[in-house]
């Protein structure tokens, strides 16, 4: 079904492609604002979703999907731009890659699937959407942030290397209690 929480999610994934053209074409002061007005969609379509009971199996799966898709286009041209750490840019790409071919694979499996965020990835996620908003910010509008950003690139990547392991220790007790089962 789709309602206003999908819609907003839906327009979150518009965004992508028009941010990654702001970076490309250097308009990186209004990269950060569409940016942003996308990060904080991503917090009303959820609140609004839970507070008025519109939570739909569609947008289990659209939310993350538009999250994917605009954090790691983002990385990617920020990346290769040279404003994020290679290395780092990889490490996100990685851990994105193998939880979604992890839930495919889990789908395609045992087709028992359940989109259920972890805490650790919901912090993963905001340590990625703010360094990137940092990033943004400081290319856009000269702002230092030299050491802020160093610790914010180290607890960005400590936040997807932890993110990325607890999906995989899920995984494998989802695994363990279904050959259990059998």
């Amino acid at each position: 079904m789709v309602n206003l929480p999908n819609i907003i999610t839906l327009l979150r994934i518009a965004a992508t492609p028009i941010v990654v053209w702001l970076i490309v074409e250097q308009y990186m002061m209004w990269a950060f604002w569409v940016f942003v007005v996308a990060g904080i969609s991503d917090a009303v379509d959820g609140f609004i979703a839970k507070q008025f009971n519109m939570e739909t199996e569609l947008g289990k799966y659209l939310d993350p999907i538009a999250d994917k898709a605009l954090l790691v286009s983002v990385y990617i041209t920020l990346g290769i731009w040279g404003h994020i750490p290679t290395w780092l840019v990889i490490l996100v790409v990685f851990r994105d890659l193998a939880i979604v071919g992890g839930a495919l694979l889990f789908e395609t499996m045992t087709h028992s699937l359940t989109m259920q965020p972890l805490m650790i990835s919901k912090i993963n996620t905001t340590l990625q959407i703010a360094l990137v908003s940092a990033v943004m910010a400081m290319v856009g509008y000269g702002i230092e942030l030299d050491g802020a950003l160093d610790l914010l690139v180290a607890l960005t990547a400590a936040a997807t290397v932890l993110s990325g392991l607890a999906y995989a220790v899920v995984w494998v007790k989802n695994w363990s209690q279904l050959e259990d089962d059998t």
